[in-house]
This record gives C-alpha cells, structure tokens and sequence, in this order.
C-alpha cells in the first residue's frame, strides 16, 4: 500500500485539496495516509473532513491515521512513499505579527513577508530547525521518500533540503499554473488560451514567462506588452487601479511578465516600498500588511467552514490543479508529468549560482525528479533573480553555521530591507527580531 504522509496536516484546507486529490485518483485512491500535526484541535478537524470525503468520494479506501506531536512524528513518516510539507512554524500569532510589527518601528513596512525580505529570512530561521529534525527522522525510517515542500520561504527551505539533506526534495509552488492564464485572461485575450505554448523558468516566486506562444506557434507577447503597458500607463493617471501594476511595471522595464502576485513582487526589489514615499503606494496600488489581513480573514473563515462541513456531513472534492497528486500518480505509474518545480541549479539556468534554488521545468516519472535545462535567461531577469538569490543563499548559510553575523549580511543584501535601512538599522532591527522569537532564534548567540 503507498503511503502518503502530510506534515502540517492542521492546514485544513490546504490538507483537504491535496489529499482529496489523491482519493480522486484511481492510482493512489487505495493508500495509507498519514496525518501529522503538533495542534491536536487542527488534527481533528482535518481526520473529520478527510474522512467525510474518503467516504463520500472514495467509498473509504483509503486508510487514514492521525498522529501528534514529536514523539509520534517517525510513526507518522514511517515508511512513507511521499511527504508533503505544509508546517508554519510560529503561524500567525505570535511569529508573524512580530515580522511585520518590529520593522515597522524602523520604518520599513511590508506586504506578504513569507518569502524574502525580513519577514521572509525570519521565516526560514525558524522553519530550518524543524526541518532539519524532520530530515533526519526521514533519512531513518523512509530514505527513499520524495518530499513536496510547500511551505515558504520556498527558495530557502528547498534549498536548505536540497544542499543539506540526503532527502529527495522538489518544492511546489501554485503560481506557475496559473501565471499566463492569468495575464491573458486580465489583458483580454482569453480567446488565445487554448493550446497555448509557454516556457517559464527562474526562482520561486520570481519565475519568468520567457516565451509564450498561440495553438499556432504564434509569438502573444507583442501585444500582451502593447496591452499591459497601455493598461498599467491609464491606470497610474486615474483612480481606477487595476490588482497587478507592479508586474505590468515589470513588463514595462524588464519586458517579461513575472509568476507570482504584484503584492508579493512589491517588496522583492527596491522600487515601490520607499520611506515617506505614499504617492508610490498609491499609484502602484500596493496592498501594505496584506498577508496579516488574510490570515485574520483565513481564521475567521475557516471556523465558519469547519462548522458548515461537520454541520451536515456532504462534502465532497474535484481533483485540484495542485501538483502533489500529478507527481505523485507519475511516480506510481511511470507515466511521466510535467510539472514547474524548485531544484537546485545544477546548470539548468547558466546565469544563475550553481547552489540555487531554481524553478524551472521538470519531469516526473518512476525514477524521480528531471529538470529541464533552460540555458541563459535575459540579463536583466537573470540580474533581478540573483538580487533575491543573495539574501536567500546567506539566510540558509547562518540557519546552517548559526551565526547571526549571516542574518545581519543576509538582511542587508536584501533589496527592499537595504533600499530602505541603514546598516546600523539592519542589525538593530535584526538583534530586535531574534530576541522577540525567544526559544525560535535561541542558537544565535
């Protein structure tokens, strides 16, 4: 029986697509899944809601078991064919508040801080340690399992597994799915989706539409650039702004159209979070303290959904567009599937470091993991990605060493934290932060 174990599984949502998925697939509708949580409120809810769809959708064929806290995580990994990743840890309150609150006395204010940036370096060095844990309790009770991170900071913790560990890792990400549907469909050219052509390949989150073409092999991007540029130039002289200016922006100077959200690239570079600088806000419509609003909002609405599901019982699911089951039925079947996924850069892009962590096409099958070499990006893409590349690389490096001098470096060669702070600043802000997340940073002397 193939067993599939998911790490974080108070994600209640997030647990309920993935592995509703697998119930939804003829070959891994039969196994054994593993429930893994340190919240036993959260376990509960997700065994309840897992097991109404294993019943409803999957005439209870597969096995569902539920295991908490540390002393029972190897039970939970135990021979286990996929892990998948879904842990935050410190969640919202107290962890996130802090990254957001704590910069913000130093003047530097932040939209999603989950992936770079101070919010998203924090991130990691707190998440690290748990890794780390959960590798060596893999590499004893399940060597040859395939790990699905997606958890973030994506770039860091994959790449941390991936230079550190003997675990075989891919990190997954939504935002490659959805990146040219999305810009078609907001430009218009919806008509232009089907059998579309797309190459897309650089890091998490800054991933880049290098190529996209019609059923045809008809080159759209001379008029999505005509059309974004148009758009985003209307909407800066008007009160009507559109959800996406900062990534338009970039179609604009960089030529290229980006994966992940413009709330997400506002804080990635230097250009649109400045001190005293609100007419910047305002114009490319850049959602401050985004992420602490839907996590409010994510709380409030999953309590009303828990109560709606366990109230009658009739839930249901449809097969998700999530990786996790796609790679999974690959490796089960042999038949190969072609994913966007997070690997380390072993030539795949030529100018980017060798120890980054890349995301560029792969291909699943019985035997793993296959990226696809992409060669060079344009410059000035390459030139961005390894702006966000620095600060990741030195955040896992102090995670590893556990020097704190590292958090200092990696910070300041953050582009948005050093576009705004001073190095003094920085480090302030950093001895500020550390001290704040108590038992998470109490290596870093």
């Amino acid at each position: 029986m193939i067993k599939i174990t998911f790490m974080g599984a108070g994600s209640t949502v997030f647990a309920r697509n993935v592995l509703g998925d697998c119930m939804c697939t003829p070959s891994l509708c039969e196994s054994e899944i593993a429930l893994y949580d340190i919240d036993e409120e959260r376990l509960n809810d997700s065994e309840i809601i897992l097991s109404a769809i294993n019943h409803n959708v999957n005439q209870d064929r597969a096995v569902i078991k539920t295991y908490l806290g540390e002393e029972n995580r190897k039970d939970a990994l135990w021979d286990a064919d996929f892990v998948v990743n879904a842990i935050q840890v410190g969640g919202y309150d107290p962890c996130t508040i802090t990254d957001f609150e704590t910069p913000k006395k130093y003047g530097l204010k932040q939209t999603i801080a989950d992936t770079l940036g101070i919010g998203g370096i924090m991130r990691a060095l707190r998440t690290i340690p748990v890794l780390a844990d959960f590798a060596k309790d893999m590499e004893e009770v399940c060597p040859n399992t395939l790990f699905l991170n997606y958890t973030n900071p994506m770039a860091m913790l994959t790449g941390y597994m991936q230079r550190y560990t003997k675990i075989r890792t891919v990190g997954l990400c939504h935002s490659v799915q959805c990146c040219s549907e999305t810009i078609l469909r907001d430009l218009g050219m919806k008509d232009k989706l089907e059998g579309r052509q797309e190459l897309i390949a650089g890091i998490n989150h800054m991933g880049w539409l290098l190529d996209i073409r019609d059923r045809d092999g008809n080159d759209l991007y001379p008029e999505i650039r005509r059309r974004a540029i148009e758009k985003n130039e209307a909407a800066k002289s008007s009160s009507e702004k559109h959800h996406d200016m900062v990534r338009y922006e970039y179609i604009h100077r960089l030529g290229y159209y980006c994966t992940e959200s413009s709330e997400h690239n506002a804080e990635y570079n230097p250009f649109f979070i400045k001190k005293d600088r609100p007419d910047l806000i305002e114009q490319y419509n850049i959602p401050l303290d985004e992420y602490p609003r839907r996590c409010i909002e994510q709380i409030k609405g999953w309590k009303k959904e828990r109560d709606d599901i366990l109230k009658d019982g009739k839930i249901t699911h449809e097969r998700s567009k999530e990786y996790a089951s796609y790679i999974m039925e690959a490796v089960v079947t042999d038949r190969p599937y072609k994913i966007g996924g997070n690997v380390l850069n072993n030539g795949y892009i030529e100018n980017l470091p060798s120890e980054a962590c890349v995301e560029v096409p792969c291909y699943i099958d019985a035997r793993g993991v296959h990226p696809v070499k992409v060669g060079r990006l344009p410059e000035q893409l390459a030139a961005m990605n390894r702006t966000n590349i620095n600060p990741q690389l030195l955040a896992i490096e102090a995670a590893v060493t556990k020097d704190r001098s590292k958090i200092y470096q990696a910070a300041m060669l953050d582009p948005h934290t050093a576009g705004v702070l001073s190095i003094d600043e920085i480090v302030r802000m950093c001895d500020e932060l550390i001290d704040a997340h108590g038992e998470y940073m109490k290596d870093y002397k």
